[in-house]
């Protein structure tokens, strides 16, 4: 029994050794670095994307310091550095004290924009450079002797290391007291004027760190203040801080530490992150720096992981990403749903003919220039014969649509760039006048690109869905829609030089019930409606593969909509054509529930929540109409305007077609991006088929011409 104890211990014990292994950082790639020969490199860090990043060598004199620019190809990937350029930063023309130049530059950091530079000089001195040329330290120079620095003599005799907050209103100093026999503390200053350290410095605070520390060599915060970390190169180790208050030193509270030699470094003199901390870097006295991925962003210790919605400013695209996954399953029930009400309003339209086959285009743009700018694009319907004649009792039809649009980004969540394209294929069955049923069949893909650092959503689906009208008299209708939807996401999330993948699925049932009656005089009609629209969603779990990867449990979405308006049509009978003018408007009211996403990350087992509100508004209003000539000609056209409590998108619904002879065809469609133009003719069995195209949303311009002559044998 004893040893069937000790086996389960020891199995226990590997399993917590396991798991602290995975929450600690991983050592990715080295990349040496150039010091000065016989001194040491000791500063680190990088602008503001990751693709330059900057060390510094002391030479421990009056001159001679060095600060070295390198270019990264690929941002935070440090195996891609190569030296740019280097500048000497030791010594000063202007006259001043004996002693004008650096006893050793011990830290580099840089304002937000990268238009000042400033310098942790050994010798009892911050120093600020002006760069007229952002993060080109080729461009920088500075007034050190005339009053372009600031005296930390009062707090600091060997100051080691420079920090700021994120707004510039605060400087932290990292370094020795005024005698050698208490090497750690950090000292917090606050300033009248951003980023200005030569008048208006109050010092408000100093935390003696001497017994966590043998030596403070470094010193840099997480991206909200929350953490400090400080490097120490006689004990070679990181330790990690906790502040209650962002930026206030006087709350920290120690979280724990991490041993560096455990990577072979030796003698650890600065840390940095990449922007949204799933990367860490340190810099040691061999002049190597290490690159580290993080298994959540900004913790180096087992267990102290945060909400990373609220701990970087990639937090912004990660709860963009989840909007963006509620609002699309919300989007394909509509987007499903919309060209069946379609069909079915068209053919309330048509009811008195018989071919009841349409092939139509339809272009949703949420810009607004780009809903100007559909004005002018000639885009088609065709009504085809050919299918009307496959069956006596079944019609075929067919809508394809692209939607262009942009939401802006908030204090909480960035941009999204949005393109949606779909295509639908229907037939259904006309019981008698007023009476049908069908079926449709929709493909469509919603892309949608997040913020800036390449962050995207690629959704596939397939929605399949049966409908009918059911009237009560000639004049009052109630339709349905049931149907149901897959889901497939693609997502790639981008940040820090980072990237990480992953895959969801989803399944989606969907409904509409349409209630209508209409109000004759004559040809004139008002048909006012009310109609409720459902749609339940879920979403599977999934875990995205990479550094500082994320766990989505499964998520339920919830939406209903019910609107009220009314639709006011007439015929106008001439003698070569009938005209059809349309217009309608209608109230829709949003009572989905919030959508609850739940997250974590994969190496920690704290989980946070987010809830996605999804009520709203909106005020829909469109006008249109058809035309239909005796010689084969008919247009069709509807403009939409949607309004919502925080959005609104325009759609242009244009069509055209032209069937002359039995024999001869004449057709302009659009295929995703591009506009054809074609011409078809049946010649003693032959078909002569000429077409050209031209891309409408390519950067370069795509033409292109084709003839066939086709026959079957």
């Amino acid at each position: 029994m004893k040893n069937i104890y000790k086996i389960h211990y020891i199995v226990f014990f590997l399993a917590l050794s396991f798991s602290k292994a995975i929450a600690e950082p991983t050592l990715l790639r080295t990349k040496a670095v150039e010091a000065i020969t016989g001194f040491f490199a000791s500063a680190l860090t990088f602008n503001n994307d990751g693709t330059k990043m900057y060390t510094s060598s002391m030479k421990a004199a009056t001159t001679g310091d060095k600060v070295y620019e390198y270019d990264l190809t690929t941002a935070y990937n440090i195996s891609t550095a190569t030296l740019r350029t280097s500048i000497d930063v030791g010594s000063y023309p202007e006259p001043g004290p004996s002693n004008t130049g650096n006893h050793g530059a011990m830290q580099v950091v840089f304002n937000n924009d990268g238009t000042k530079m400033f310098i942790a000089d050994h010798n009892k001195t911050i120093i600020e450079w002006t760069l007229t040329t952002p993060y080109d330290i080729d461009t920088a120079s500075t007034t050190f002797n005339l009053g372009q620095s600031f005296d930390t003599g009062s707090q600091e005799k060997r100051p080691t290391s420079v920090a700021f907050n994120n707004d510039g209103t605060k400087m932290y100093v990292a370094g020795n007291e005024k005698s050698d026999a208490n090497p750690g503390e950090v000292n917090e200053y606050t300033l009248d004027t951003p980023f200005v350290i030569t008048s208006g410095v109050t010092h408000i605070n100093t935390e003696d760190l001497n017994s966590d520390h043998s030596y403070i060599d470094g010193i840099v915060f997480n991206y909200d203040g929350t953490k400090m970390y400080t490097t120490d190169s006689e004990d070679n180790v990181i330790n990690q801080y906790k502040l209650t208050t962002a930026f206030d030193i006087s709350t920290l509270s120690l979280q724990g530490t991490l041993d560096l030699s455990n990577y072979g470094i030796e003698g650890g003199r600065e840390t940095a992150f990449s922007s949204d901390g799933s990367k860490m870097f340190v810099v040691d006295e061999a002049e190597v720096v290490f690159e580290f991925n993080l298994s959540c962003n900004w913790s180096i210790i087992d267990g102290t992981c945060d909400d990373p919605i609220t701990t970087s400013d990639e937090g912004k695209d990660i709860l963009s990403s989840i909007e963006s996954q509620t609002a699309t399953a919300k989007q394909i029930a509509i987007q499903a749903s919309t060209p069946v009400l379609n069909r079915m309003y068209w053919l309330r339209r048509h009811r008195n003919y018989d071919q009841l086959s349409d092939q139509n285009i339809r272009l949703n743009f949420s810009n607004s220039m780009m809903a100007s700018l559909s004005n002018i694009i000639p885009i088609s319907n065709k009504t085809n014969e050919v299918l009307d004649k496959l069956s006596d009792d079944w019609s075929f039809w067919s809508e394809g649509s692209v939607s262009i649009g942009r939401t802006g980004d908030t204090s909480t969540s960035s941009s999204k760039k949005i393109n949606t394209k779909g295509i639908t294929l229907g037939m259904d069955k006309k019981i008698s006048k007023n009476r049908l049923y069908g079926y449709a069949l929709r493909f469509g893909n919603d892309d949608v690109d997040v913020g800036t650092s390449g962050t995207n959503l690629d959704t596939e689906s397939f929605s399949l869905s049966v409908y009918g009208t059911f009237p009560h008299d000639d004049e009052k209708f109630t339709e349905g829609i049931l149907g149901v939807s897959t889901l497939k996401t693609d997502h790639v999330r981008k940040g820090g030089g980072s990237t990480r993948t992953g895959e969801r699925d989803g399944a989606q049932i969907f409904g509409s019930l349409n209630y209508l009656t209409t109000y004759k005089k004559e040809d004139f009609n008002i048909t006012p409606n009310l109609r409720i629209d459902l749609s339940y969603t879920e979403l599977s779990k999934y875990k995205e593969k990479g550094p500082a990867a994320l766990v989505y449990k499964a998520q339920t979405i919830e939406t209903g909509m019910i609107s009220a308006g009314f639709i006011i049509s007439d015929i106008l009978d001439y003698n070569s054509f009938t005209f059809k003018p349309n217009g309608g408007l209608e109230l829709g009211i949003d009572f989905s529930p919030s959508s609850d996403a739940t997250y974590r990350y994969l190496s920690e087992t704290t989980e946070y929540t987010k809830s996605i509100d999804q009520d709203s508004k909106n005020l829909r209003a469109n006008i249109g109409f058809d035309l239909v000539t005796d010689n084969g000609f008919s247009i069709m056209t509807i403009y939409e305007r949607n309004q919502s409590d925080n959005a609104h998108s325009d759609t242009l619904y244009l069509g055209f077609g032209y069937v002359p002879t039995d024999n001869i065809e004449y057709a302009m469609t659009l295929d995703n991006d591009k506009a054809s133009l074609s011409y078809k003719r049946d010649l003693n069995g032959f078909d002569i088929r000429m077409s050209s195209n031209y891309s409408l949303m390519s950067q370069i311009p795509e033409y292109g011409a084709t003839l066939e002559i086709v026959n079957t044998f």
